[in-house]
C-alpha cells in the first residue's frame, strides 16, 4: 500500500511579517528553515520515492532541507504551478491587520475562510482546488496505485485541497482544517486511494 506524505511550507518571511502571500515567491524564515529540518527528521522512517513541490522556492527550500536532513537524496522530483499556494489577488503583499482596516474584518474574514469567495482578482479555495485536483488526478494518483510512496511539499490552501479529496471532507469540513507549517502528514492508502492510517508526525515535546 502506497503512502502520500503532505508537507506545508516552513515559516515563510512573509508569514512572520503577517502578510498575504499568495504567488509572491517568498523565501523561508530563519525560523522556516529550522521546522523544515525538524520535519525531514521526522521523515526518516517514512516512504519516500518521488517528490513533488510547487515552483515556489518556500516550498522548494523546505523540500530540500527536510530531504537532506532526512537523508534522502537525488529523489526524483516534478515541480509545477497547480500546486503553488492560493493566489490572493489584489491582497497580496498587504499585512493583514492593515487589510481589515481597509475592507474591514468582517470581509476579510469572508475571502480568507470561506470556500468560494474569492478576494478581489484572486482565488478563493474552490479556484485553487480546480487547478490542483487536475493535477493529482493525473501527476500523482497513477504514480500512487503503481505503489510510489509520494511527498508534496507545499501550502496551506493547495494541500487543504488535496486533504478535502483524500480524506473525503465538504466544502464545510474542510474550512476547518488548520495544517501548521512544518509538520509532515502521512496517509497509509488502499490500492483505490483510500484512507486506511493518517499520522499527524508532531515533534517530541
Amino acid at each position: 500500500m502506497p503512502f502520500l506524505t503532505l508537507l506545508r511550507h516552513g515559516e515563510s518571511q512573509w508569514n512572520l511579517e503577517n502578510r498575504f502571500t499568495g504567488w509572491v515567491d517568498v523565501d523561508l524564515s530563519p525560523k522556516g528553515e529550522v521546522e523544515a529540518a525538524a520535519a525531514g527528521a521526522l521523515l526518516k522512517d517514512v516512504p519516500v520515492d518521488m517528490l513533488f513541490t510547487s515552483v515556489l522556492k518556500r516550498a522548494m527550500r523546505t523540500a530540500e532541507i527536510a530531504l537532506d536532513r532526512a537523508g534522502r537524496h537525488d529523489v526524483p522530483t516534478m515541480r509545477d504551478a497547480a500546486l503553488n499556494e492560493r493566489h490572493y489577488g489584489d491582497l497580496q503583499g498587504l499585512n493583514k491587520a492593515e487589510t481589515a482596516q481597509k475592507y474591514g474584518a468582517e470581509q476579510v474574514h469572508i475571502w480568507r475562510r470561506s470556500y468560494d469567495v474569492a478576494p478581489p482578482g484572486g482565488e478563493s479555495l474552490k479556484d485553487t482546488r480546480a487547478r490542483v485536483m487536475p493535477y493529482f488526478d493525473a501527476e500523482i494518483a497513477p504514480r500512487l496505485r503503481a505503489g510510489t510512496n509520494i511527498l508534496v511539499v507545499a501550502h496551506g490552501n493547495s494541500l487543504r485541497s488535496l486533504i478535502m479529496h483524500v480524506e473525503e471532507l465538504s466544502a464545510e469540513e474542510i474550512l476547518k482544517v488548520e495544517i501548521p507549517t512544518g509538520v509532515p502528514i502521512t496517509y497509509e492508502l488502499d490500492q483505490d486511494l483510500h484512507v486506511v492510517q493518517k499520522t499527524v508526525h508532531t515533534p517530541a515535546a
